[in-house]
């Protein structure tokens, strides 16, 4: 019999309030998406002022993050080289930076995406989440 571990709601939450306290020293508003191994939405807020385009755009990287096992800017670049379209494979899959998948224990067992900033932003501010995952969960 096979054990999946998976992120749940303390996870989510720690992630969300790691990255909401570092986006209120900088002034700075996003939006924000957890997701379990498979994709799916645990955690999800747009903060005020935030840019509604960017609910979706999180949530894509959330799910592209988890279901491809890498960060979502290396995603892109690597389509980007070999000339590969993204959207051959799932519409919903995203090359721009931003999610981070959540590695423990050789396995994916969640993804922390953010959108709204620049890429470079939006994937230091999903590393950040989930290194408070990380750091939780013993990893």
């Amino acid at each position: 019999m096979r054990q999946i571990e998976e992120l749940g709601e303390k996870e989510a939450a720690l992630a969300m309030a790691t990255i909401r306290e570092e986006l209120g020293k900088r002034g700075k508003v996003a939006v924000l998406a957890v997701v379990d191994p498979h994709g799916e939405l645990l955690s999800l807020l747009r903060m005020d002022g935030a840019p509604m385009q960017s609910v979706v755009v999180v949530m894509n990287k959330a799910l592209t993050a988890a279901r491809e096992r890498s960060p979502t800017g290396e995603l892109g670049k690597r389509f980007k080289e070999n000339g590969w379209q993204m959207a051959n494979s799932d519409p919903r899959f995203t090359g721009w930076d931003g999610g981070v998948p959540v590695l423990h224990g050789g396995q994916v067992v969640g993804a922390v995406a953010v959108s709204g900033l620049s890429q470079e932003e939006d994937a230091e501010l999903a590393r950040l989440g989930v290194a408070a995952i990380m750091k939780a969960i013993g990893g």
